[in-house]
């Protein structure tokens, strides 16, 4: 009995293995970009995450930061955002909306890992603002 499903299981080719088997034979697995290359990460520990990294990587995807860490990066930023502007004004709306959701974030009403934050001296920033002009 084992000799004959050995045999039906070499002659059975499903309909993927012929397809793979005809791409070959088409010469279109040749040339492909790393052939002949290490497969990237063989030879070092297992990351659960390796697919999530690589994809982030490969898609180059960024501004996918939870809200809370969004707003940090805009405090640490705020210096380079107002530079742009045009008047005091501009600079002073500008750091109130900062502040205004700095204050919600700081009573909880923010998505993302809890941060601690300080809400921005419009007096500073407008000073920093005015030694750019």
């Amino acid at each position: 009995m084992a000799r004959w499903y050995e045999h039906m299981t070499s002659w059975y080719e499903s309909v993927i293995d012929r397809q793979i088997r005809e791409a070959r034979e088409r010469g279109e697995f040749d040339d492909l970009p790393g052939a002949g290359k290490p497969l990237p990460g063989y030879g070092q520990p297992d990351d659960e995450d390796w697919w999530l990294k690589d994809l982030v990587v490969r898609e180059n995807i960024t501004g996918v930061l939870p809200a809370s860490l969004k707003l940090r990066r805009e405090i640490e930023d705020i210096r380079h955002t107002v530079a742009k502007l045009k008047t005091e004004a501009a600079v002073r709306r500008t750091v109130e909306d900062l502040n205004e959701r700095i204050r919600r974030a700081q009573r909880g009403h923010l998505d993302g890992p809890p941060v601690v934050l300080s809400t921005v001296d419009a007096d500073e920033v407008v000073e920093a603002w005015l030694g750019l002009r």
